[in-house]
């Protein structure tokens, strides 16, 4: 069919308009980004070799099939400037250069991340972006890259809603669709004023590879579930998953509560050498569904009996609801989810265990079940029969 160039003509500045009004940061992370960063592990010690072996090890465990997408490189790949200000990298840790690197992870089928400051240096002491916001935002286009990561070290005096607007700005500008993670730890109350800036922001200090620390990130970023949709995600940091500090039933709970949340799900073990217990927590098809619900809601604590027993629960696209059952205490002990405080308003509900891939059956207004100490137990439920009686 011909087209009539007049109508062509007349129908582009609708077109331009429609581009301009929605940039490419406007169609990413609809739901929350999944994959991996070399920080938890392995720190300043990163390398091409590194990097390449992840991406090789991404696809062979399944985790790429799973749905983790981006390799993500952070602190202590850069070094300087070179005369013209663009930024250089490591030379005798990444030989290639980090175009070859990415366009390797592209040849993977997988995304590709990098980490920068919006300060003047990182938190490692190299060059920050502060000044070359639009020049490193080209490099990075450039070289092919997906995320990046910014960080809010050495920003003294800065206002960090114009830095990372500028930023985010500076991305759009290049054409290239880059996811931009926020990491100022909450230290600005970024909930407020990050999405439509930030794909992702971290709402809490740091975490580490201990069951008290993740429990302190959960509780923190649990407080900003209302600003949560697709596109922008609060951030409670990284997975730990496999790292060693905590044993798997901790990390069973991790996962499970990172999904609850619809937490960006970043792990951060060493991937060419993890056990097959940490490979099966991580790829579990039914947990990571709940982060991934394109419903985009973020769940929340609905039932506290006592401090230490808790149920969390998350509606989900279909009408059902994922609920976890936490025990944060150091004995077993039973917890109940009543249908009602988890949203379900029907006098019963179908129960399937998402760790277990087992059908539970039909309940009655609650669900109770033993939970073993520093564990949970995560469920899937859908109501069914009629509304329950007064």
């Amino acid at each position: 069919m011909r087209i009539d160039s007049r109508l062509s003509l007349a129908l582009l500045p609708l077109v331009l308009a429609a581009s301009i009004s929605s940039p490419p940061s406007s169609r990413l992370a609809l739901t929350p980004p999944m994959g991996w960063n070399s920080w938890n592990h392995f720190g300043c010690n990163v390398s091409d070799s590194l990097i390449r072996g992840t991406a090789d090890a991404m696809v062979s465990s399944g985790m790429r099939d799973a749905g983790y997408q981006y390799v993500v490189i952070d602190d202590c790949w850069q070094v300087s400037r070179d005369a013209k200000g663009t930024i250089v990298a490591d030379s005798s840790r990444f030989p290639h250069g980090i175009k070859a690197l990415a366009d390797y992870v592209h040849g993977k089928k997988l995304r590709f991340g990098i980490y920068t400051d919006a300060g003047t240096k990182t938190c490692q002491g190299r060059p920050g972006s502060y000044g070359y916001e639009d020049q490193d935002a080209r490099t990075y286009a450039a070289w092919g890259v997906d995320y990046v990561k910014e960080d809010w070290c050495n920003a003294s005096g800065l206002n960090a809603r114009a830095q990372y607007a500028k930023f985010r700005k500076a991305l759009d500008k290049t054409g290239r669709p880059i996811v931009l993670s926020l990491c100022e730890w909450g230290s600005n109350q970024p909930w407020e004023w990050a999405p439509g800036i930030g794909n992702l922001w971290r709402t809490t200090d740091d975490i580490e590879d201990k069951w008290v620390s993740m429990l302190s990130n959960l509780d923190q970023s649990s407080q900003h579930s209302t600003v949560a949709r697709p596109g922008a995600w609060n951030d409670p940091d990284m997975l730990e998953v496999g790292n060693g500090g905590m044993t798997d039933d901790e990390y069973r709970a991790h996962l499970s509560l990172w999904a609850i949340q619809a937490a960006p799900l970043i792990a951060g073990n060493d991937l060419r050498s993890m056990s097959e217990a940490t490979r099966i927590i991580l790829t579990n098809p039914e947990v990571l569904a709940v982060d991934q619900d394109s419903l985009g809601a973020q769940g929340i604590l609905v039932w506290e009996p006592v401090p230490e027993l808790q149920v969390w629960a998350k509606p989900l696209r279909n009408g059902t609801h994922a609920v976890v059952l936490l025990n944060r205490s150091a004995k077993a002990d039973t917890i109940t989810a009543y249908l009602s405080r988890v949203g379900i308003h029907t006098d019963s509900a179908s129960v399937r265990d998402l760790w277990s891939h087992a059908e539970i059956g039909k309940v009655k207004g609650r669900y109770s079940t033993a939970v073993k100490p520093h564990s949970a137990v995560m469920l899937r439920m859908m109501g069914v029969g009629g509304a329950p009686s007064n």
